[in-house]
Order: C-alpha cells, then sequence, then structure tokens
C-alpha cells in the first residue's frame, strides 16, 4: 500500500470571469522510504498539489475531482478539525519562502518547542533539548546560543534550515519539501539533503521534493514527476526520465539545465507549446556608448578592501566587539570581463558588491573604476560613478516598487541622473522593455501583474537604463525555475557580447557560474581564497576550500544532451 497516493485530482480557483484550472487530473504515489520529485516551470501546479495535500488550498481554491489518500484512508474529505491533527504530526511541509513560515516575535527555540510540545507532548525541558538537536542537525552552529534568537538575526539560508527543523519536529510519515533549497549554497544544499536521504532511508519517511533545481533531483530522488500547465506529462524513475525523457516538454526542460561539465554557447529555450521566447539585446548595441577602456584592460581594481559590522553594541567604542564581513579582498575585474564570486552563505560576496557598488561604507582598503578612486565612504560613492554601475538584485519581487507602474520603475535611474526627459526618456523605456522581451505595453502593468522571471527581466531593463558600463549582479537566478533561468542567462550573455558591458556575477550555483564567467574569484569567511580563470579553476582548483566546494556540485552525469549548443 502506498503511503500517500493522488488519484486523478483536479484543483480549480473560480474568479469573477472564468474558473481557473490550476491541477488536472494529476496523479502521483509516494511509497514509504521513497524521495518522488515534483519539477516543472513556475505556475504548472506543483506547489499546488503540495497545498491540497495538506489541505491549506488559499480560497477560493478547492479540489474539485479525484482523492488523496494517506495509508489508504482518504483525506481530501476531511472536515478542518480532522485535517488539523493530522496537518504537522503526520504530514509536514518545508515551504519555499521562510519569512512567512516564522512568526517574527518568537525566538526560534520559541516556536520549535512549541511545535514539538504540541505534537510529541514532551515536557518543557525534553522539548527545548530536542529543539537544540534540531537545530544542530540541521546544520546551524552554536545552536545553544541560536536557538534563543529571533529569526530576523538569521540569514535566508538559516532561516530555510530552521523551517526544515520545524517540519522535522514531529515526526511526521510524509514530507512536502516545497523549494527546501532555493536560498542554500551548495555546502548547506548538500548537509539538508543528506538529512532528507537519511530520513527517508532511516525512518521510511515519505518525501514530495519539489524543486526547480535537476542537479537536486537527479542527486536525491528515486521517482519523478514532470508537470506542465497543470498535467502530468511524464512519470518514471529518475535516471530513465532524465536520462532518456519521452515527452516532447521534459526534452526541452532539461536541454535549459546547466552543465556542470560542459560550457554551453547558449541556452536552449523551452520550446514546447510555441513558448519560445525571443530577445533583440544586439539592437541596443547601435545606440551603446563605446567603453573608453579597451577590453581586458582593468576596469575595477579592488585592493585590500575590509568591512566590519558591530556585534555586540556597548556605549564605549573599546567594548564593542565586531564582526568582520570582509578581510583585505583583492582583485580586478577587467573590461568585458564576467567576474564571479562564489562561496557559502555569509561569506562575504554580497557585502564585496555592496561595496563596491557605494551601498557599504569601505572600513579599509579602496576601490578603483577606471583608474579613479570610487571607494565608498559614508556619504556613499561619486554621483558620476552611480550613472555607470547598476545593479540587479537576487529577489525580483522586493526589489521593484509595487506602487509604481513598471514604465515608472524603468525610468527613475534616467530619470534620477538627469540623462533623458519627456519623449525621448518614454522611448528608451519601451526599447528597453522590447528588447527584455516583455513588450512596451507591459509599462502600463505594475509588477504583481507578472511572474517571477518577468519581474527579473524588468530589473534588468531598470539596469540598463542609464546605458551602464558596469553591472552588479547578485544572484540574479536563484528564485527561478530552470526555463526562465536560461532566459535570464541568456540577456546576460548577450548583454556582455554585444554591449561588450563588465559584470560582477554573485551566485552559489557552480553550474551556472561555469556558463557565465570568465574568471572566478572563492570566498570562505570574509577571505578572498582562490581566483583563477574558470575553466582552469574546474578542472584543477588550487585551495583546499575550492576542492572541498566543487565535490558537493552535483554532477548531473545522467541528463540527456539533446539539443544542447556547445561552445
Amino acid at each position: 500500500m502506498a503511503l500517500l497516493e493522488i488519484d486523478n485530482l483536479t484543483v480549480q480557483f473560480p474568479t469573477r470571469r472564468k474558473t481557473f484550472t490550476a491541477v488536472k487530473n494529476a496523479h502521483l504515489t509516494v511509497e514509504a522510504g521513497q524521495i518522488h520529485g515534483l519539477v516543472g516551470e513556475s505556475g504548472a501546479g506543483k506547489s499546488t498539489i503540495g497545498a491540497a495535500v495538506m489541505g491549506l488550498l488559499d480560497p477560493p481554491g478547492r479540489i474539485t475531482g479525484g482523492v488523496i489518500r494517506f495509508r489508504g484512508e482518504e483525506i481530501s474529505g476531511l472536515d478542518a478539525a480532522a485535517m488539523a491533527d493530522l496537518r504537522g504530526k503526520k504530514i509536514s511541509m518545508i515551504f519555499q519562502d521562510p519569512l512567512t513560515s516564522l512568526n517574527p516575535l518568537f525566538t526560534v527555540g520559541q516556536q520549535l518547542v512549541e511545535t514539538i510540545k504540541a505534537h510529541l507532548g514532551l515536557s518543557e525541558a525534553e522539548a527545548e533539548a530536542r529543539a537544540i538537536d534540531l537545530i544542530e542537525r540541521v546544520g546551524i552552529p552554536n545552536p545553544k546560543e541560536r536557538v534563543n534568537q529571533y529569526p530576523h538575526q538569521f540569514s535566508g539560508g538559516m532561516r530555510q534550515r530552521v523551517v526544515i527543523a520545524l517540519a522535522l519536529c514531529s515526526e511526521p510519515d510524509v514530507i512536502i519539501a516545497d523549494e527546501p533549497t532555493t536560498a542554500l549554497d551548495v555546502s548547506i544544499q548538500a548537509q539538508i539533503l543528506d538529512l532528507i536521504k537519511g530520513l527517508a532511508r532511516e525512518r521510511q519517511v515519505g518525501v514530495i521534493l519539489i524543486t526547480h533545481d535537476m542537479g537536486v533531483i537527479a542527486d536525491t530522488t528515486d521517482v519523478v514527476t514532470v508537470m506542465y500547465m497543470g498535467e502530468v506529462v511524464e512519470t518514471g524513475p529518475t535516471a530513465q526520465v532524465l536520462g532518456k525523457p519521452d515527452h516532447p516538454y521534459t526534452k526541452s526542460l532539461i536541454a535549459a539545465v546547466p552543465r556542470p561539465t560542459l560550457k554551453l554557447r547558449r541556452f536552449p529555450l523551452i520550446s514546447y507549446g510555441g513558448r519560445v521566447t525571443g530577445f533583440a539585446i544586439e539592437d541596443l548595441a547601435r545606440n551603446w556608448p563605446k567603453p573608453e577602456a579597451e577590453r581586458g584592460a582593468p576596469l575595477i581594481e579592488v585592493e585590500g578592501i575590509t568591512k566590519r559590522f558591530v556585534s555586540k553594541r556597548a556605549l564605549l567604542p573599546s567594548r564593542r566587539e565586531y564582526f568582520t564581513a570582509v578581510d583585505a579582498a583583492r582583485f580586478t575585474i577587467n573590461q568585458g570581463e564576467v567576474f564571479g564570486l562564489v562561496g557559502e552563505s555569509g561569506s562575504g560576496k554580497s557585502t564585496i558588491a555592496r561595496m563596491i557598488a557605494g551601498l557599504y561604507a569601505v572600513d579599509g582598503g579602496t576601490v578603483r573604476y577606471g583608474g579613479r578612486d570610487v571607494t565608498a565612504t559614508a556619504r556613499g560613492v561619486p554621483d558620476w560613478y552611480r550613472r555607470e554601475i547598476q545593479m540587479i538584485f537576487q529577489d525580483p519581487y522586493s526589489s521593484l516598487n509595487p506602487r509604481m507602474r513598471v514604465d515608472e520603475i524603468v525610468a527613475e535611474p534616467a530619470r534620477h541622473h538627469g540623462l533623458l526627459k519627456g519623449a525621448a526618456l518614454q522611448a528608451r523605456v519601451s526599447e528597453l522593455l522590447d528588447r527584455v522581451g516583455l513588450g512596451a505595453e507591459a509599462g502600463l502593468k505594475y509588477p504583481h501583474e507578472f511572474s517571477g522571471g518577468q519581474r527579473q527581466r524588468i530589473s534588468i531593463a531598470r539596469a540598463l537604463a542609464t546605458q551602464p558600463r558596469f553591472l552588479i549582479c547578485d544572484e540574479p537566478t536563484s528564485a527561478l525555475d530552470v526555463s526562465i533561468q536560461a532566459q535570464i542567462l541568456n540577456i546576460l550573455k548577450d548583454l556582455q557580447e554585444h554591449l561588450n558591458l563588465t559584470m560582477l556575477f554573485i551566485s552559489h550555483d557552480l553550474p551556472v557560474v561555469r556558463q557565465m564567467c570568465d574568471r572566478v574569484g572563492v570566498m570562505k569567511d570574509g577571505k578572498l581564497v582562490e581566483v583563477a580563470e574558470t575553466e582552469a579553476l574546474f578542472a584543477a582548483p588550487q585551495h583546499p576550500y575550492t576542492r572541498e566546494l566543487l565535490s558537493l556540485m552535483p554532477r548531473l552525469d545522467g541528463l540527456s544532451d539533446e539539443g544542447l549548443a556547445v561552445a
């Protein structure tokens, strides 16, 4: 008997105009000790299936067909009280966004202890000991101290680990993991996936793993189900589906996955259903200012920059304690080059980017741009330098003002610097939206009307509004599924090729870094431990930490190579 069985499930969301079918006639089974992967693009219905199993469909969404069974008993028709008793105790869920899963008013320990006591009936002391053990098991250092801290005192990756600890509190029989490793770097991702695999193997927990990361699917799952537009298009053993896919959509999806051992000239785009998205970045090159420096000449020179943050405040400066986030980092980025920064969460990658951009003051060392000192002070950086650089942030949801129309968002940088106004400014905005594949008409809408991938393209259009020479990309694709990631990475490749843009590319996705970057710097604990040409670094890493990092990278050896364009 299957531990969890989803049979002919249909989920619909009635609206004023029509009824939207999010999931249509879906079949899925999970055996005890099995990890069942669920993949597909954003909007395919993956998370809706997870919410339906948990009884957490957002109203007015409802199950209109099919059944869900747990250990042979139907649970899709349970009332709220019965579902609440099952939820969390027998079936737990790891949500994608840790900020919405944790209460900011309570410490992490209080939230863990409350959940443990509610489901396991342990005493306060026993629950506290179990909470500390769970914090340690998910890889958070100093668990006895961290258990008394609040969610805002944790990084994004650490908050996700706390959410995973919450899901494990009740020792459930089924875990639904919805993008559990999206915010995690490769080392912590490996640790969390080993934990999930251990639960399946040792405690015979059944897992539904919802993810857009094919490396995670290849390394972790036993069976995989592929969804497209609410329907299941292919199901089978993971090695078979990834290595010899039958359905055209599955083939197209796998072709868009960045390979860790193969550099692609260009990422294939999803072609199933006639939905190939084209871009015309090369057209921008006609009116783009020519770079002052020759290709290969130093553009950004980072010389021993350091950043410290106060970790313990005190009235007397001598009693304050500091945490060194970046310690004397030194590297050069050449004109027309894509320079990558990799490392674990908290290693200092984003802090370096923010110092170069002038968002953080530099505590030591210098930053030069084209030979001129642009080191950020408390007043920031020179205004002319701000025009020359732009930044694309990790989260396409929080980086756009929800109260502004898209055309206003894209126009804001050029208007702020007084570069264009009136009809000329509107013409540039329309052109940029066209070139990133959204169309000029998108300017009349608001950010909430777009998907995550579309919002990231709006961010790229905004970054290009001042015609910058240097682009900082801080995890620009980590929140995107594999097909949208392919679109965004192709745009960035086009920007470098046709506009001769220089880029600092920060990512924890090592296969993406191999595809995008000319040289790579590796960071650990605030220090830059190795800098090398990308291919040399991946082929023969010199530093022990780099070797460790690369050893944790998903190999993706069994993926089909059909449709790839090798560089």
